[in-house]
């Protein structure tokens, strides 16, 4: 009988910790695909975050380590430029890297740094309860913000894709979302593509994945998913941000 469809080999059998409906299930089987299907599991090397993904080293086959909060881009950097055959990646939520990383994430595609970042964007902290991360949307209701996110007081969310575009070294930026099997497909093809920059050593790479967060959001898994499109995505528009991968020479 053939085989139609099976578990990544770059995901190993330990059963994931994620909340019902998270998506970042979604998500680690996309990128665990992209690296079988790039032939890149012997070389490469993940970074873990601190939240909700913080133990993506039990999930990936491949070398994986362990970022203080933050820092995974500045460890990504550390570990390309001292192996520089190596294929690096973060997997970062956005308290992760738009909080207490921004420097480093802003930073690194300053430099234009050869690694590749995925990074989950579900508009809140969920590992630590639920408080406003800064991309909570205005006026959305958190832990930290019982009323809604209130603009005058602390200020907009951050856009990271149009952000980090402005920035010369930035080569491709991507946002996605996993709300439907159409945007999923789209989401394998960003990762994907993000990769091959890399590969092909033509700089810095992000794809940021619109997600849910339905435990924190107190709603169900369907619903959660009526939110992202209602809420995210006209706030975080899907598409490519900047791809000068056609511009740029190999490194």
């Amino acid at each position: 009988m053939a085989v139609v469809f099976k578990k990544p080999n770059a995901l190993t059998d330990k059963p994931t910790h994620y909340c019902p409906g998270c998506t970042h299930g979604i998500v680690h089987r996309l990128v665990a695909e992209c690296i079988d299907e790039l032939g890149i599991e012997g070389k490469a090397i993940g970074v873990a975050p601190v939240g909700c993904a913080v133990m993506a080293y039990d999930y990936f086959s491949c070398d994986m380590i362990q970022a203080p909060h933050g820092r995974a881009p500045a460890i990504a950097t550390g570990v390309k430029r001292s192996l520089p055959d190596s294929f690096v990646f973060t997997y970062q939520g956005d308290g992760d890297l738009a909080a207490i990383g921004t420097a480093e994430t802003i930073h690194a595609a300053a430099r234009g740094e050869n690694i590749t970042i995925i990074f989950i964007n579900n508009a809140i902290y969920g590992m630590t309860g639920g408080q406003m991360a800064p991309t909570t949307l205005p006026s959305q209701v958190t832990q930290t913000s019982p009323y809604g996110r209130n603009v005058n007081e602390v200020g907009y969310p951050i856009k990271m894709c149009e952000m980090l575009s402005t920035l010369d070294g930035a080569t491709y930026l991507e946002r996605v979302s996993v709300d439907c099997v159409k945007n999923v497909n789209a989401t394998k093809r960003a990762i994907k593509k993000a990769f091959q920059t890399q590969i092909d050593g033509k700089g810095f790479s992000l794809v940021e994945v619109i997600s849910t967060c339905p435990t924190n959001w107190g709603l169900s898994p369907n619903a959660a998913l009526d939110w992202l499109r209602d809420n995210m995505i006209p706030y975080y528009p899907l598409g490519v941000y900047k791809d000068s991968t056609s511009d740029k020479e190999e490194k």
